[in-house]
C-alpha cells in the first residue's frame, strides 16, 4: 500500500513540475461550512475473502539461514533476481505465488532467483474475522528500509526483521516487490523515484499502468532504499488490486510470470508488449480533520477529465483537481486526521529515463 507519502521537493527525473501556476488550487475553502456539511466517514466494508491463505509453514525456515529466505540456483551464471512478498502480513496474493514456485521446485534456467516471504510474523495474526489488523504487528515495515531507522529508533519486531534482511536484499540485482491494496482499484506498477525502477516497470508492463512517485514521509518502501536508487541495482512496486480478490492472484500470477521471464529465468520468451500508460505523482492531500470525505462518485484509479472538479470536502475545505485528467492514486475512503487521503497523479507520455 502506499499511504502517507511526503508532496515532492523536486520533479521526478524526467516528469514536470507539480501544480504548476496554470493548475487549479486543490484546496478551496467552502463559502458557509454550513451549506456542505460532510457526511460522516465511510465504514470499512466486509470484503469477500476469496483467496485461502497459503500454509507457509513448510517454507517458514528458508534454505539460506534466514527464515522465510529461499535462494534457488540455475545451471547456468546469470544475475540475482528476488521477488518478495508478505511485505504486509495481510496482502497474501504475493505469498500464494511464492508457494506454488516453492511446490512446483522451480529451478531458474540461469542465475539465482530469491523468493522471500518478508513478515511471516503478522501474516501468521491473519484472521478472517478481522482480516485488517494483521498488516504488520509493531511498525509498517515498508517505512523502513533505511540503516539509519534501524539503528536511532526503538527496536520493534519488524525493525529487526528488515535489519536481519537488508545485507541479503543488498546482494539484489532485480527485485519485484509483490503487494494488493484494501481498497478496489485497477491494478498498477509503483517505480518509485528512480530511473531503474521506471525502466524495470515498464518493461515488465503488467499491468499497463507505471506510476513514478517520492515514497513516503514516515520512511523508505524497500524499492526507495539507497540500494535500489543509488546503485544500478532495479525494484518496481506491484499494488496487484483488492487485497482477497481472485483477481488480483491472478494479476499477481501474470506479473510474476512476466518478470521472471524478463530476467531470462524461464524457458518461455518475454513477448513484446505496448508501452504502459505513465503517470507521476504530483501531489499529496493530507486530512486536515477528521471528517474528510470523498464524494460518493470517487473510486480508486479514477482518472478526473477536468481541472476545478470537486472530489472530496475536508472540514469547511473543497478539494478539488489541479489539472485536466488527474489519476487518483489509492484514495483512502477511511482516512484519519493528518494522514494521506489520496495522491495526484499527472498522466504522461514521457519515456522513462
Amino acid at each position: 500500500m502506499i499511504p502517507d507519502a511526503p508532496a515532492p521537493s523536486g520533479p521526478v527525473p524526467g516528469s514536470q513540475q507539480a501544480s504548476p501556476p496554470q493548475d487549479n488550487p486543490i484546496r478551496v475553502p467552502a463559502p458557509r461550512l454550513s451549506d456542505k456539511l460532510p457526511p460522516l466517514p465511510q465504514k470499512i466494508p466486509g470484503f469477500a475473502i476469496e483467496i485461502t491463505p497459503p500454509d507457509l509453514a513448510p517454507w517458514r525456515e528458508g534454505n539460506t539461514g534466514l527464515a522465510g529466505v529461499h535462494r534457488l540456483t540455475g545451471p547456468a551464471p546469470g544475475p540475482h533476481i528476488a521477488i518478495t512478498a508478505l511485505m504486509h502480513g495481510n496482502e497474501y496474493a504475493g505469498a500464494i505465488v511464492l508457494d506454488d514456485l516453492l511446490r512446483a521446485a522451480f529451478t531458474p534456467k540461469r542465475g539465482t532467483l530469491s523468493l522471500i516471504f518478508l513478515n511471516l510474523n503478522a501474516f501468521g495474526r491473519f484472521t478472517r474475522n478481522a482480516p485488517t489488523v494483521s498488516r504488520f504487528v509493531d511498525d509498517d515495515m515498508n517505512r523502513l528500509w533505511c540503516r539509519k531507522l534501524l539503528t536511532t529508533t526503538e527496536p520493534s519486531l519488524e525493525r529487526d526483521r528488515v535489519a536481519t534482511l537488508l545485507p541479503y536484499i543488498e546482494t539484489v540485482d532485480t527485485l519485484l516487490d509483490l503487494h494488493s491494496m484494501l481498497w478496489p482499484a485497477p491494478p498498477m506498477l509503483l517505480a518509485g523515484p528512480a530511473a531503474g525502477g521506471r525502466s524495470l516497470a515498464t518493461d515488465i508492463a503488467t499491468p499497463p499502468l507505471v506510476i513514478s512517485d517520492h515514497g513516503h514521509a514516515t520512511g523508505p518502501r524497500l524499492i526507495d532504499s539507497h540500494h535500489f536508487t543509488g546503485t544500478k541495482a532495479r525494484a518496481c512496486l506491484l499494488e496487484a488490486g483488492q487485497h482477497w480478490s481472485r483477481d488480483t492472484l491472478a494479476v499477481t500470477r501474470e506479473t510474476t510470470t512476466r518478470f521472471l521471464a524478463l530476467n531470462g529465468l524461464t524457458n518461455a520468451a518475454a513477448t513484446a508488449l505496448p508501452p504502459p500508460q505513465q503517470a507521476t505523482v504530483t501531489d499529496r492531500i493530507v486530512a486536515r480533520t477528521a471528517s474528510f470525505t470523498f464524494l460518493p462518485t470517487i473510486s480508486g484509479g479514477q482518472i478526473i477529465p477536468k481541472r476545478g472538479t470537486l472530489i472530496a470536502q475536508d472540514g469547511p475545505d473543497e478539494i478539488r483537481t489541479p489539472y485536466d485528467n488527474c489519476l487518483l492514486v489509492i484514495p483512502n475512503f477511511r482516512t484519519a486526521r493528518s494522514h494521506t487521503a489520496v495522491r495526484l497523479a499527472r498522466l504522461t507520455t514521457a519515456s522513462p529515463s
